[in-house]
């Protein structure tokens, strides 16, 4: 899997890349992850990337000429490559995205700032995602939760893992414990210390419905 992140502050990334699962599927060449500066694909000297909105109004706008040129550039060596715009406006994701996207060979993650896109650049892309209904100050964040669970599904090895990851199946995962046996006045549930596993796999499916039913019933 090849990522291509357009950004505007390329050295946000440069701790994300170096450590833990992306730094080792990096290290194995399962992952490919290119960081383009979108300022390299502007026409002036200055190398402009935005400009004030049309109507009037606060903040700047990235301009869609800059991006169309950055996106020419990079699709060159690609027959198949899907183009992700990272905005409020898109799609909320979810895991279902995760496995869908980690189907594909090549992704282009957008990274914007500023006030937001020209609009005309909805017009470039293949999809509008979303990681919340909440506004951050870029997209680069957004990026690298894309790139962490759709790199975390490709990595995955073991079926006994994909079956019972959190939200695989539609729940939020049952709960878990480890040592010590007791902490304070909470003890682990006599039932994980039976060595019944089909005892053991029930318990694990109820709670996961109480759970998800507690906290997030909407799923």
């Amino acid at each position: 899997m090849t990522f291509k992140i357009i950004t505007t502050q390329p050295g946000i990334y440069d701790s994300f890349f170096k450590i833990g699962l992306i730094g080792r599927g990096i290290d194995k060449k399962i992952i490919d992850i290119k960081i383009f500066n979108l300022h390299d694909f502007a026409f002036d000297k200055h190398k402009s990337i935005d400009d004030t909105p049309y109507g009037g109004g606060a903040g700047m706008v990235m301009r869609v000429d800059v991006m169309a040129n950055a996106l020419s550039k990079i699709k060159l060596k690609f027959k198949k490559i899907k183009t992700i715009l990272l905005t409020p406006q898109g799609c909320k994701f979810g895991q279902k995205d995760a496995k869908r996207l980690a189907k594909e060979k090549n992704l282009i993650l957008i990274s914007g700032r500023f006030e937001g896109y020209d609009e005309r650049i909805r017009d470039l892309v293949d999809e509008e995602i979303s990681i919340g209904d909440y506004v951050l100050t870029s997209g680069d964040l957004p990026a690298m939760v894309l790139i962490d669970t759709i790199s975390r599904q490709i990595f995955i090895e073991k079926k006994e893992s994909i079956i019972e990851e959190s939200f695989s199946n539609g729940l939020i995962e049952y709960p878990q414990y480890t040592r010590p046996e007791k902490f304070k006045d909470k003890k682990v549930p006599e039932i994980l210390l039976s060595g019944n596993h089909q005892k053991i796999i029930d318990w694990r499916k109820k709670e996961s419905l109480k759970k998800t039913e507690k906290r997030r019933s909407s799923l």
